[in-house]
């Protein structure tokens, strides 16, 4: 398996989840967004339930990144 250069800096709603990845943007920073029900849904295995989004960031990027969601979160 090989090493991932992205880590999880966030995982909750999508409500949080479009706040801080339109933060992140303002400081340059792209993410990435894993959504499991949305890929289930799009598979025909479809959730009657809205799964938690998680999001990932470059790790040269993270530091950064978690200050910003920390703000957010307060």
């Amino acid at each position: 398996m090989s090493e991932s250069n992205y880590k999880k800096i966030f995982s909750g709603n999508i409500f949080m989840t479009q706040q801080i990845i339109e933060a992140l943007k303002e400081i340059d920073i792209t993410a990435v967004v894993k959504d499991d029900s949305e890929s289930g849904r799009l598979a025909g295995f479809g959730t009657p339930l809205p799964a938690a989004k998680d999001i990932f960031v470059h790790e040269n990027e993270y530091d950064k990144a978690v200050i910003l969601v920390k703000k957010i979160a307060e």
